[in-house]
């Protein structure tokens, strides 16, 4: 049944973050290959290694992204404190109780140069590898495919968890994906309100993020700057500024580094941002009952995950751009009461507009791009609703909203991972001069 598959989706892919979720997805292998490593008889002083391989794009989007409860940045430190700190049954809250005992035991083990740190020779996008070794004891784990997802887990007890031919995205196939984008959305409106209510979580979640960012200086202060023009008129105080300025003041907190959970979407939390906090805007402006919200809420992450699905969960294109930013242009349509086809509109305009935004890795300028977003999807909302839709045969845009998030898809897997490789060149080349 199609609302099981939906509602199955939405549990798996909407889950709170704590911190940027590649670092976490480090921490969280660390934890878990620390935990079959060491036995009650050794503490953490006897490990003697730990390793940790990860791909290229983990490795590009943790590079220069805050860790929460801590004032730095990277994978090295985030795989200490998956040492010092780590439970992995925290999954991606496993920042959640950093404290100051723990980041002094991290330096210390970063000091003692235990940690070696590589890339992985993988074309997965998602894959962190990591190996804790104490004496004739080791843990060992594979995270793949999802942050939080173990595929294989070994010891010197023996080998715990192994699963074949899980070696690529495309190896787990959710069935939701062979359904079409307006049968989706006609499915979510059918749906009861307390099978979804726990969707508001995100929302409050979110805007928490935001309000921080807003009170306080944080990452880049996108948001608390933009905000500041409002208050000397050079801005006004409109639907499209508010859902900009709210995005990008929550982005400044969490790539800062900030110890607040946020709702992820498919994997991300700075999608989860993007598709929730321009609803937020909304529901600021306008009436909206909890029903309609959490319902939007719903079709804003699922036509994310529609999107991620085609174009990898991590990409050269910037997921905030051209998924998370789309499923908010299409959850803003629908409580417009936008007509189906309005809705397939709003991704149209979106993808039209914002095809192209690269991903650079995780960092405070994030907040730049998030903001674009979600002035994108609000500009492409009110376009749609007004049948100004960008034409088919205009660029990538297809017949169909199906049709150009497939274009999309092929875009990203075709082109896309050229431009990878050269800006990740370009960023270690950065960070070795």
């Amino acid at each position: 049944m199609l609302g099981d598959l939906i509602l199955k989706t939405l549990h798996e892919e909407v889950k709170p973050a704590m911190g940027c979720t590649e670092p976490v997805a480090v921490a969280l292998a660390v934890a878990k290959a620390k935990e079959l490593c060491l036995e009650q008889a050794l503490s953490m002083d006897a490990i003697d290694r730990v390793l940790i391989k990860v791909s290229p794009n983990i490795f590009k989007n943790g590079l220069t992204v805050g860790i929460p409860g801590t004032d730095e940045v990277g994978l090295i430190i985030a795989t200490a404190l998956g040492i010092t700190s780590g439970d992995s049954e925290a999954g991606l809250e496993i920042f959640k109780r950093v404290c100051a005992q723990d980041i002094q035991a991290a330096h210390a083990l970063i000091k003692s140069q235990k940690i070696d740190l590589s890339l992985a020779d993988t074309d997965q996008k998602i894959y962190v590898e990591a190996t804790v070794v104490a004496g004739a004891h080791f843990g060992h784990v594979i995270i793949e495919n999802r942050h939080d997802a173990f595929t294989h887990m070994d010891s010197h007890r023996g080998v715990f968890l192994k699963h074949e031919g899980l070696q690529s995205e495309t190896a787990i196939k959710n069935p939701l994906y062979d359904f079409s984008f307006d049968t989706i959305i006609k499915q979510v409106e059918q749906l009861r309100h307390e099978d979804l209510a726990f969707l508001l979580e995100g929302l409050s979640m979110n805007a928490a993020m935001a309000a921080y960012g807003l009170a306080n200086t944080c990452g880049m202060s996108v948001g608390k700057a933009l905000h500041t023009q409002i208050e000397k008129g050079h801005l006004c105080d409109d639907l499209m500024n508010r859902a900009m300025i709210l995005t990008a003041a929550a982005s400044d907190a969490r790539m800062s580094g900030v110890s607040l959970p946020v709702m992820s979407s498919n994997g991300s939390g700075n999608n989860g941002l993007t598709a929730l906090l321009p609803i937020v805007a909304y529901a600021q402006r306008n009436a909206v009952s909890d029903e309609k919200l959490a319902k939007a809420a719903a079709i804003s992450h699922l036509v994310n995950s529609i999107i991620k699905n085609n174009i990898g969960r991590l990409s050269a294109l910037c997921g905030c751009g051209v998924a998370a930013g789309t499923g908010a242009a299409v959850a803003i349509t629908w409580l417009m009461e936008g007509s189906p086809a309005q809705q397939e509109g709003a991704v149209q305009n979106m993808i039209a507009n914002t095809t192209g935004m690269i991903c650079d890795g995780a960092k405070v300028g994030c907040a730049l791009k998030l903001a674009t977003s979600a002035s994108a999807a609000i500009q492409s909302a009110m376009l749609a609703t007004s049948d100004v839709i960008v034409p088919a045969g205009n660029g990538i845009i297809g017949n169909t909203a199906d049709e150009t998030i497939k274009n999309l898809g092929f875009l990203s897997k075709h082109a896309m991972d050229t431009v990878d490789q050269v800006i990740l060149s370009v960023m270690t080349e950065h960070i070795t001069r």
